[in-house]
């Protein structure tokens, strides 16, 4: 069932909806993590001044710019996915009636909208919840990198759960009618979503392939019933 939703989900990816949506979560992102650069920045900044390592230029000023980097890439690897389903929650209606249109009409026609508010309460959960768990894992993540592949396994299994979450949120409320996605199936269909997040490239189009994945997997099973 993963499976299949999964694949029926790969054509969404061209649909005019979605590259539409995908230039708005994109520029969204980047812009969320040009100020968060930006904010970064001006704090290591202010730390290195307030404990009154070298001022300027020179070794003060490359150990900033170092650890700048090395923040902001720790900090991207943490929120990107995030950050990218968080906004995507903002704007999945779009991709959502668009991938029920063309397979699910008849849903599509009776589907409730979801709404602004609702939309924004979803993103907002999202991103609290994925860096909330994450941040709580994160001494585990450090000590499983002694094991090689640790770190990645707990990873997956955690944000699976994540995202299974996140992309049941994104269809179930506009079907109430309709049986939720089994637990299991959620988890399954989670982790697909983050390996393809793992996948540099690729990982740009997760947000929207798992939303179009998470309306196949909702009402997939619902054609599948007896």
């Amino acid at each position: 069932m993963v499976l299949a939703a999964a694949l029926r989900a790969c054509p969404s990816i061209v649909h005019g909806a979605a590259l539409r949506l995908l230039v708005k979560s994109l520029l969204l992102t980047l812009l969320i993590f040009a100020l968060l650069a930006a904010a970064l920045g001006a704090g290591v900044h202010a730390l290195r001044q307030h404990q009154g390592w070298m001022p300027g230029v020179g070794w003060g000023g490359l150990a900033e710019a170092t650890a700048t980097a090395l923040i902001v890439i720790a900090a991207g690897w943490l929120l990107f996915r995030a950050t990218a389903m968080a906004i995507m929650s903002l704007f999945a209606d779009d991709i959502v009636i668009a991938v029920e249109r063309d397979s699910y009409p008849a849903a599509a026609a009776r589907a409730r909208p979801v709404g602004w508010g609702r939309s924004l309460r979803l993103a907002l959960r999202s991103i609290l919840r994925t860096v909330g768990w994450n941040l709580l894992a994160l001494p585990a993540y450090l000590l499983l990198l002694v094991t090689g592949v640790g770190t990645l396994g707990l990873f997956l299994v955690l944000n699976a759960a994540l995202l299974g979450r996140d992309m049941a949120d994104m269809v179930e409320p506009r079907h109430p009618d309709l049986p939720p996605i089994p637990r299991g199936s959620r988890w399954l269909m989670g982790l697909a979503s983050a390996l393809i997040f793992l996948v540099p490239v690729l990982n740009l189009l997760a947000p929207i392939w798992s939303a179009a994945m998470a309306v196949h997997m909702l009402h997939g099973a619902r054609r599948n019933m007896p």
